[in-house]
This record gives C-alpha cells, sequence and structure tokens, in this order.
C-alpha cells in the first residue's frame, strides 16, 4: 500500500492543472470535555430576535435526558426530536422547513444539529433549503445550491461519519442517495465533547467507526490522493488502528476517535471516497441498510481493491467481536439487484478515484451483482 500510495501522489503533483480545489473548511471549532456546556454563549452572538429562533434537531435517543435539559433554550427556541432509525430523507428535510417556516415570522436565527451523521447532515440540509427554493431532491448533486444556508451549528455524539466537518449532507431522494455537495453545506461551528459519546453501543461504535476507517483506506488508496487528503488520511488511519487495535482507556478511546472522525472527514473533503461507499449507497436505497453497517456488508467483501483494508478490517471485527448480519441480499429479485447497481453506478465520482478515468472498462453491472449476492 505505501508503494502505491508514494505513486499515486507522484502522479497527482505531476497531473496538476490550474483547476485547483477551493472548498471551505468549518471557520470555527470548539473541542474538549464539558463544551457543550459553552453552547448557550456559542449561540448569542448570532441570535438576531427574539422572533428568530434557534432549532434544535436532536436525536430521540436523548429525548427525556439529562444532555436535553442543559440544551440553552431562550424566547421562542424549538427542541426538534428526530428518529435517527432510518438514513435521512429529502422528503423528511422538505417537512421540516416547511414546519419551520410555518410556526414561525422570521428565518430562524441557527440550526443546530445534535446527533450522529443522520441528524448532522439534516440540519446541513435543512439549513441549505430554509433559504432555497424547491425541494431537497433538487439539490442532490454537486454545487447546486446558489444561496447561502441558514447559520448552521454541529454536535456529533458519535464519532466517524466525518459529517462534522465535511461539505455534504447525505439524502435518500425519491431516485437516488446523493448527497447535497456545496460550500454553503459545511457547518459555520462545530463543538466536540468527547463526554457526548459516552453510551454508545459496541455495534454502533464500531460501525461508525468502521466508516471512518473505511473513509482513510478509500482516500489513501484512491487516485485522487494529494498532499493535503495524505496528511490527514493518514493521521485519522493511525488513531483508528489505536482505538481499535490498541488497549485505549475509554476516555482515550472516545477522545481519539472524536479526532479520527474529524480527519478522515477533513481527508475526503479533498479527496473522495471509493468502492465500498458507491456499493453501500445502493444498500441504503434500496434496503434502508444504515450507511456505517453498509459500508461494513460491502468493504469485507472487497480485497480485491483494498486487500490491506480489509486484513485489517477483518483483525478489528474479531479483536471486538462483531459479527456482521448476513444474507442481506438472498431474498433479492433482480429488479433489485438492478436498482441498487444503478444506484452504485450513478456514483461516477467514487468509482474515479478509486480505479482512475477508465473505471467503467472494468466495473460492469455483471461485477456489481457479484459482490451483491455476498451480502
Amino acid at each position: 500500500m505505501e508503494i502505491k500510495k508514494e505513486i499515486r501522489l507522484k502522479e497527482s503533483i505531476k497531473g496538476q492543472t490550474a483547476n485547483y480545489k477551493n472548498f471551505p473548511m468549518v471557520p470555527r471549532v470548539i473541542y474538549g470535555r464539558g463544551s457543550f456546556d459553552q453552547l448557550g454563549a456559542l449561540l448569542m452572538p448570532i441570535r438576531k430576535n427574539a422572533d428568530a429562533p434557534c432549532i434544535f434537531l436532536v436525536d430521540d435517543i436523548f429525548e427525556g435526558t439529562p444532555l436535553a435539559d442543559r440544551i440553552p433554550l431562550i424566547f421562542n427556541d424549538q427542541v426538534i426530536f428526530i428518529s435517527a432509525e432510518e438514513e435521512p430523507k429529502t422528503v423528511q428535510v422538505d417537512v421540516l422547513v416547511a414546519n419551520i417556516k410555518n410556526g414561525f415570522t422570521e428565518l430562524p436565527s441557527a440550526i443546530i444539529g445534535i446527533g450522529g451523521g443522520t441528524l448532522l447532515d439534516l440540519s446541513k440540509a435543512v439549513s441549505i433549503m430554509l433559504t432555497n427554493i424547491g425541494s431537497a431532491s433538487e439539490y442532490q448533486g454537486w454545487d447546486l445550491v446558489q444561496q447561502a444556508a441558514v447559520y448552521h451549528l454541529g454536535i456529533p455524539t458519535i464519532s466517524g461519519t466525518g459529517a462534522e466537518v465535511s461539505r455534504t449532507a447525505v439524502l435518500l431522494g425519491p431516485d437516488k442517495k446523493l448527497g447535497i455537495n456545496s460550500d454553503h453545506t459545511v457547518f459555520d461551528q462545530v463543538l466536540l465533547d468527547p463526554e457526548l459519546t459516552k453510551g454508545v453501543s459496541k455495534e454502533q461504535w464500531f460501525y461508525t467507526g468502521m466508516d471512518c476507517f473505511i473513509h482513510c483506506i478509500e482516500s489513501l488508496e484512491g487516485t485522487y490522493l494529494n498532499a493535503f487528503s495524505q496528511t490527514y488520511g493518514e493521521k485519522a488511519l493511525d488513531l483508528c488502528k489505536e482505538v481499535f487495535l490498541g488497549n485505549l482507556s475509554p476516555l482515550e478511546s472516545r477522545e481519539k476517535l472524536m479526532m479520527a472522525s474529524w480527519h478522515g472527514g477533513m481527508s475526503i473533503a479533498y479527496s473522495q471516497v471509493g468502492v465500498a461507499h458507491a456499493l453501500s449507497y445502493g444498500l441504503s436505497y434500496l434496503l434502508g441498510v444504515k450507511h456505517g453497517i453498509g459500508n461494513c456488508l460491502v468493504f469485507e467483501h472487497l480485497q480485491e481493491f483494498y486487500p490491506e483494508g480489509v486484513m485489517l478490517f477483518n483483525k478489528m471485527k474479531q479483536r471486538h467481536g462483531i459479527e456482521l448480519p448476513q444474507g442481506i441480499c438472498a431474498d433479492l429479485t433482480e429488479d433489485d439487484f438492478d436498482i441498487m447497481i444503478k444506484v452504485a453506478l450513478g456514483m461516477g465520482p467514487l468509482w474515479e478515484n478509486a480505479l482512475g478515468k477508465e473505471w467503467r472498462k472494468t466495473i460492469t453491472p455483471q461485477k456489481l451483482r457479484s459482490i451483491y449476492q455476498k451480502i
């Protein structure tokens, strides 16, 4: 892997043109145990007036818990508890936006997402659609957003997705799973408090952590690799190895996985993910398989593309006693496979990053079907 990585890095430098990416980064971030208690102070300067509330979109797992009581509500602020059991949908974004617009005389001062990747992506999408006309499904793609979003702040309560730092809000639409990828999607502020990730189940901790690990493998093995993405990706990968193969205390594990998630998200911000994510999108679209476990289900069958990464993945899975579901695709029809394949093949930039511009010569519907049939 090191030799291939070095070759790709040299090739990327040699082939550079004037078309450099100019992606935004999260402008402000606060980190530390207990930093959640600074939320009220962070929001005060951006509050416009009493009629422009802060809207908190919160994972409903926190309803009735001490964390919910710590949310700094004033004026007409509203907390909306949302289930994260299913992938976020464009229609869900549209309903939330309509309800917010109908419920208040002014646009909110801020949208605050508190939860995992589902809640963070929902909050990013809602903040965008409050200022852009039409349905969220019309903005699934790259750089389609024209108007700046409402101020939005992200607070992850589980680590791994990288949603807190990415420029995309991944949504299930009527005919595809695809992100709202734009400069306006990036959070204006992120709050990273490792204490908030306490209590996450071992399985969810593993699946979401593996999302980060797979980000790193796909970025570092990709043709889009450059010194920027490599620097972040290598650090995130090292942190993942410490968390999942080392002997860290629970506190160290929470802190380092939170940083791995941040660095992994930064790595793909300037490069791209790859084969596992493209195939996982097909599973999510058809079967509603959540993103983290979907990546795991796919990745264990990708030795052809990421041999060293799959070896490490299996070692981590064994270390933590994780048993992945079997036979997910056993009873699917030919039409079902065709739908998943269509969604996966629609992720052109992911395939190009993984295999180069000629990826269509090797990635055929038959090849994708053979992988799905193993899951």
